[in-house]
């Protein structure tokens, strides 16, 4: 007679902040609320939870900063491309796990196909492409990139030169923190979990309605 355990299928149950349960290998897009995306984003750090202030920057922070440097550029910029930007690293905030960028490819295919799925979900549920088209991922990127360029001088502490150099980091990052003009606050302070996940709300349900 077989195991329970070698009877059952594979599975990864997560709780979320609204009391909902998600399988982060078999997700639907019904399994999770507004909020448990802007909760686990706000409490999953950037940078490997490093940072020169007192607490680390958040995906959700981030997420905002990679829609407002895209924003600050002065193109006009869809509603679904915006909330597609604001949505572009979701994923992690179910995981509730950003591994820093040269590590990914060490977790192998079957976190990239983990996170590819989670994603692709979480598009589904906000009426976005499953799969972004190719014009939509390009400024994402391309914003992602100076972001990451700011955060690595003013979050995490690297010297111009480190960013280059060790980090391969060449994109250019923008002259001030443009989420000051919107927020207010000290540039480039790491905002606390509850206000992140305050202000990544909001600014979902602005690009929602």
């Amino acid at each position: 007679m077989p195991s329970i355990k070698s009877s059952m299928a594979p599975r990864a149950w997560v709780r979320l902040a609204s009391g909902r349960r998600i399988d982060l290998l078999n997700p639907s897009p019904l399994d999770f609320e507004d909020e448990d995306i802007a909760i686990g984003l706000s409490r999953t750090p950037r940078w490997g939870g490093h940072s020169v202030w007192e607490w680390p920057m958040s995906v959700a922070q981030h997420s905002i900063l990679v829609l407002e440097i895209m924003r600050a550029r002065g193109r006009p910029l869809a509603d679904r491309l915006q909330l597609a930007a604001l949505l572009h690293d979701a994923s992690e905030g179910l995981m509730a796990f950003d591994p820093i960028s040269p590590v990914k490819p060490f977790l192998g295919d079957g976190y990239k196909a983990l996170d590819a799925r989670l994603q692709a979900v979480i598009h589904v549920r906000y009426g976005l492409p499953a799969q972004l088209p190719a014009d939509w991922i390009a400024p994402i990127k391309d914003a992602d990139r100076a972001s990451a360029a700011a955060e690595a001088r003013h979050v995490a502490g690297w010297t111009l030169q480190e960013i280059r150099q060790a980090l391969g980091i060449t994109a250019r990052p923008p002259a001030g923190d443009p989420l000051v003009s919107r927020y207010g606050g000290v540039p480039w302070e790491p905002w606390p979990a509850r206000v992140a996940a305050e202000r990544f709300l909001a600014a979902l349900a602005a690009l929602r309605a």
